[in-house]
């Protein structure tokens, strides 16, 4: 489990092909604080570290992984958000994030607004029914708050810190993102579904 408070921006370093999946190494600094068999979030995505050195980790990608999220479109030097497993002692800071993506969708606008950024995504229908206004949601694995929210569009506002210090400001409209919807709100979506009237 994941809070969405991003502690690095790493690189896509290599890229090997694997008989349906894929093997990526992530160049960082945070490598070194890793050990084998260790879930590191990668873009939003859930990750298992499968080897490492003091600059680099290695993580192999399921071809389900690569089918429902971006990573099977990512190049070397692409620049990527990394986050660690929470600890159960932490401060929970961002919302719950399982690093489990719901959909891709893609950047539609961005604007700047004095200092901050305002992003505008197309809303998957996959978590649409877990989106509300001021409500979390997981973009590339970062916990943002839903600032606007239409039929087809939810906007996020993007605070200097954050555009500095993730991989946002490296997206243009038309660029796919992973999203994962808010677990609290999947889990009342779906117990409303099950006591819908036939």
């Amino acid at each position: 489990m994941f809070t969405g408070l991003i502690e690095a921006v790493g690189r896509v370093d290599t890229l090997d092909e694997l008989p349906g999946a894929r093997r990526m190494v992530i160049e960082t600094p945070l490598a070194g604080e890793l050990t084998i068999g260790d879930s590191i979030a990668v873009n939003g995505v859930c990750l298992t570290v499968v080897a490492r050195t003091e600059a680099r980790f290695s993580a192999e990608v399921s071809p389900e992984t690569l089918r429902v999220t971006t990573l099977a479109d990512w190049k070397v030097g692409r620049s990527v958000n990394l986050e660690r497993p929470m600890r159960a002692d932490d401060r929970l800071g961002g919302h719950f994030v399982l690093g489990h993506v719901d959909a891709v969708t893609e950047l539609t606008a961005v604007r700047a607004q004095g200092d901050c950024y305002w992003l505008e995504f197309r809303v998957p229908h996959a978590i649409e029914a877990c989106l509300i206004p001021k409500g979390s949601v997981s973009v590339d694995g970062i916990s943002l708050t839903v600032a606007a929210l239409t039929e087809r569009m939810f906007a996020v506002q993007i605070v200097p810190h954050t555009w500095a210090h993730t991989a946002l400001s490296a997206l243009s409209p038309g660029s796919a993102v992973n999203v994962e919807g808010d677990v609290l709100g999947k889990y009342v979506a779906r117990v409303m579904s099950l006591q819908a009237p036939a």
